[in-house]
């Protein structure tokens, strides 16, 4: 990049079951691994592709890493840290037991993996119609060029356009000086990028999971929703670099960002929504219709993707083990066998729901009770949190050889293999459960009619809550067992950008237009859905319910942005979307900065309340430091590239 030594190096990881670098009608990558390319590679068609490929590989450096995923929602009204948290997660939650600093991983965790594929998009660009590669395929590297600039500008204002080279250009010489573009300036880059990508890409993808028309047109449409925000800045939420910026041109925005996303969706191609919620998360249902781009990743491991394999998990990228973070030690769980023996009466499984304990980060507790996104009113007719959550935890020592035939339950029950023996309830439930004596060490109550040990949500703590479903690892090479490898990364491909969002940026921007009909009708797209059921996560049955015209009845009148951020939170819940919603439409503070959760230990079962310090410098992350060091200019000059929160 423009501050930093250019010898070119491109992502060596592989895309299983999306991309071949022979671009032939493959449904498996066939790549020769490159640890580093010399620009000259750019002038062949080999090294076209090899550079395309590499476009997707990247991916996996965002998404599925759960530092990334640490970036996104910690610190929000959807996450909090957890237990096991180290730094990086305190620092993200401002909440008084961490900084953010330019040295965090939350200010490095996009900077060079997104200016790094930058350079190879620019590269692909400025040489492929000279190695015979057509508009179509080069229109993949527009998408990703502007794919990353819009995650940067998001995430840090103003950035570089000129990596060394000129603005845009592919820059193949070490450059320690830099100058960061306003926000407008990148914003015009990443729309001409994005319109061309648009213009060019075909309606279907070349090879499963290679970017589209309608993939180009959502990101299009949300970077003009963003924008919009940023010109109408309601809060006067500062940016930097300064620039003034023309609040009347907001509407225009708004209405590019409504008009493209109904284009999408009158135009599906070969997208579409899935039957139900739970369809389009189930593992067992992975690259769905409704899911437009992934970061890929494939459980054999001939393949070896980009990682170091997916037995015992590095923690690293490209590994996806994002799911580790928002899972709680769930195998601490003591139950007697017939003989009294203590035996560990759920164990680490590589099914989905359960898998790698970390507990990093926890879910707030306000999001599951009266007022919040999950109240009890949403629980019972919304399916939805059923297919987001795992509440349910069932018994599997049998698969790990045990031989009891049950073990002890809630009330003198007798639990067998395979059955439930811990519950989350509603918070309706409450008054319902004895906490007395049922389980001294994890704080279970007994509840009349439960066979197993429940808690409500009102008592989610840093120690035990509900783990994120929807991320969870799945094998199917279990044969039977716990699974082998179920320490490891998933070998799931991780979720980017689905098909449903498009409704959600046409309500929102809908509402910003004054249009409460449109925004009323795009909303409700989602909510119809969401009130089918045909499998219930939580008691691993089908199960068939159809609250569709509830949840059209409890569809507000009018619709409030506060509103349709509450639905994106029920779509996408701690899928990494968050901290962006939240600070586009500038509800980050509002919206984040109480929040109650129990305390670290097991038997913790009080709310606390805390308090989070969100100065409206803090939209803005801060430039890593190691970008700092790296440049070879003034004091003040470096001074004056960090973001105004952030300097010393």
């Amino acid at each position: 990049m423009k501050t930093k030594s250019i010898k070119y190096i491109l992502a060596a990881g592989l895309v299983c079951c999306g991309l071949s670098t022979n671009l032939t009608s493959c449904d498996v990558l066939d790549e020769q691994p490159r640890s580093q390319f010399d620009p000259t590679f750019f002038n062949t068609k080999a090294g076209i592709e090899g550079g395309l490929t590499s476009l997707y590989a990247h991916l996996r450096y965002f998404y599925g890493n759960g530092y990334w995923l640490n970036a996104c929602e910690t610190g929000t009204d959807e996450y909090t840290y957890a237990q096991s948290a180290d730094g990086n997660f305190k620092d993200a939650d401002l909440s008084g037991v961490g900084q953010m600093s330019p040295s965090n991983s939350i200010a490095g965790g996009c900077w060079g993996t997104a200016f790094a594929n930058i350079n190879t998009a620019s590269g692909i660009i400025e040489n492929g119609a000279s190695a015979g590669i057509d508009a179509a395929l080069l229109a993949e590297a527009y998408f990703f060029r502007a794919f990353d600039y819009f995650i940067l500008v998001q995430y840090y204002g103003g950035v570089p356009l000129d990596l060394g080279a000129g603005e845009l250009k592919f820059n193949t010489s070490t450059v320690r000086t830099s100058v960061r573009n306003t926000v407008p300036e990148v914003y015009a880059a990443i729309f001409s990028d994005l319109e061309k990508a648009v213009a060019d890409l075909p309606e279907t993808p070349r090879l499963t999971g290679t970017v589209t028309k309608n993939v180009a047109r959502l990101y299009l449409s949300k970077a003009y929703l963003t924008y919009a925000w940023w010109l109408e800045n309601p809060n006067n939420i500062p940016t930097y670099p300064e620039c003034t910026r023309n609040s009347g041109e907001a509407q225009s925005y708004f209405q590019k960002a409504y008009d493209t996303a109904k284009q999408a969706i009158n135009n599906p191609g070969p997208y579409a929504l899935q039957p139900t919620f739970y369809d389009v998360n189930v593992a067992t249902n992975d690259r769905n219709s409704e899911i437009m781009l992934y970061a890929d990743h494939d459980e054999d491991e001939k393949f070896g993707n980009g990682g170091t394999g997916y037995g015992w998990g590095s923690g690293g990228s490209p590994e996806n083990f994002a799911y580790w973070m928002e899972t709680w030690n769930y195998t601490e769980m003591i139950a007697k066998d017939p003989e009294g023996n203590n035996i560990n009466p759920v164990q680490r499984e590589a099914v989905q729901g359960l898998g790698r304990p970390w507990t990093r980060m926890a879910p707030v507790a306000d999001a599951f009770m009266a007022g919040g996104v999950w109240e009890d009113a949403v629980k019972a007719i919304d399916s939805r949190y059923d297919a987001t959550f795992t509440l349910s935890y069932f018994t599997n020592w049998d698969k790990s050889g045990g031989s009891a035939a049950y073990v002890a339950g809630a009330n003198g029950s007798q639990i067998k293999p395979g059955e439930s023996y811990f519950s989350w309830v509603p918070e309706s439930e409450d008054s319902k459960i004895n906490y007395t004596g049922a389980d001294g060490k994890l704080g279970f109550g007994e509840m009349p009619g439960h066979d197993d040990f429940v808690v409500a949500v009102n008592h989610i703590s840093r120690k035990k809550y509900p783990c994120n479903w929807k991320i969870g690892i799945y094998r199917t090479d279990n044969a039977g067992g716990l699974g082998s490898k179920v320490n490891g990364g998933s070998p799931r491909p991780w979720s980017i950008a689905k098909f449903s969002e498009f409704y959600l940026i046409a309500a929102e921007a809908a509402v910003k237009l004054n249009n409460n009909a449109e925004a009323v009708k795009m909303v409700n797209v989602l909510r119809e859905r969401a009130g089918k059921q045909t499998y219930c996560v939580n008691a691993r049955a089908p199960f068939t319910a159809d609250h569709s015209a509830e949840m059209l009845a409890a569809t507000p009148a009018t619709i409030t942005i506060d509103f349709i951020l509450d639905e994106r939170s029920r779509e996408f819940w701690g899928e990494g979307y968050r901290w962006f919603d939240l600070v586009r439409t500038q509800k980050w503070a509002e919206r984040s900065a109480v929040y109650h959760i129990a305390g670290s230990g097991y038997t913790d079962m009080e709310l606390q309340e805390f308090r989070r310090d969100i100065p409206a410098g803090y939209y803005l992350r801060p430039i890593p430091q190691g970008q700092l060091d790296g440049m070879m200019m003034s004091k003040e000059e470096i001074a004056a590239y960090q973001n105004p929160a952030y300097r010393n």
